[in-house]
């Protein structure tokens, strides 16, 4: 599927998980549903639009990124779960801001070759005073999208209360208002909390890097005695850290200066001690998209 229909469908399976959870209780992100979560979605489903999708369906095209979308009577019905009428009445609910853009951009066209100058101004004018802002998140470390992961996002507007968003699955989002200044608060359990404040910059979209906060990370794992994930996240680390890597720890108000190597930092970031909260990365030195050099304090 192209990325319209990618971006589209994964608003479907947002809207899918916010249904379901209204009278049930699972995790907010639908990828992370399984076993009794699965079984519980389709009893939900079938008591609501008398169908039903199989488990094997579920780990095709909701758990996993399928290449294609799924047939259009399943999407028709799965629409009709989170109260449209169909597909179609879905999609047209949830045009992404690209095709919005460009089709007020044919409207402005439009009127340029049918009203006089002045009216014609007047609606460049108009138009031109919506900014459409797109945030792609990436995790500081691994410099990856941060898809697995759904970020609450909370837009600040002056005298008014906050305007909650989250990202898709690809790891953005976008907001589009009429002021050239965009402020921002990006809020997960396993990444820092952090303000953003950025100004229009017409047709690049922003990629914003996040830091983990290994503490939660790692205590989720350990918590949960999920050692698969744990495993596959010492093996990512070791991936991104080069084995001959330079890694420092400065201390405040000290000219002490110690020295780890690749396997003791991994060991430090995979267990969950209260000084990994107050880590604060100072400065990092890639080389062939790995990790060469870094520096980083403990407050």
């Amino acid at each position: 599927m192209n990325l319209e229909e990618q971006h589209i469908f994964s608003q479907l399976k947002l809207a899918i998980a916010s249904k379901f959870l209204e009278s049930n209780s699972a995790s907010k992100t639908i990828e992370d549903w399984k076993g009794d979560d699965i079984v519980a979605f389709q009893e939900d489903l079938f008591s609501k639009v008398k169908a039903r999708v199989s488990e094997k369906w579920f780990y095709t095209y909701i758990k996993n990124e399928a290449k294609k979308l799924p047939r259009i009577d399943m999407l028709n019905l799965l629409s009709c779960y989170v109260g449209y009428q169909n597909w179609n009445d879905f999609k047209a609910n949830h045009k992404t801001a690209t095709q919005t853009k460009t089709h007020k951009k044919a409207f402005s066209k439009y009127l340029w070759l049918l009203l006089i100058v002045p009216c014609a101004l007047l609606a460049f004018s108009i138009i031109n005073t919506s900014y459409n802002y797109e945030f792609c998140f990436y995790d500081s470390i691994k410099n990856e999208p941060i898809k697995s992961t759904i970020l609450n996002i909370k837009v600040l507007k002056n005298g008014q209360s906050p305007i909650h968003q989250h990202t898709d699955s690809l790891g953005c989002f976008n907001y589009e208002t009429d002021e050239k200044e965009i402020k921002f608060i990006v809020e997960s359990p396993y990444y820092k909390t952090d303000t953003i404040v950025r100004k229009y910059n017409s047709g690049k979209n922003k990629i914003i890097k996040l830091k983990t906060d290994d503490y939660a990370l790692m205590l989720n794992y350990y918590t949960n005695k999920n050692i698969k994930e744990w495993k596959k996240h010492r093996e990512k680390l070791n991936i991104i850290f080069s084995d001959n890597a330079e890694i420092y720890q400065f201390f405040e108000e000290s000219d002490f200066v110690e020295i780890y190597s690749k396997q003791e930092f991994i060991q430090k970031l995979t267990i969950p001690t209260r000084s990994l909260k107050g880590m604060k990365i100072l400065e990092k030195k890639e080389i062939d998209g790995k990790i060469v050099k870094l520096k980083f304090i403990i407050n």
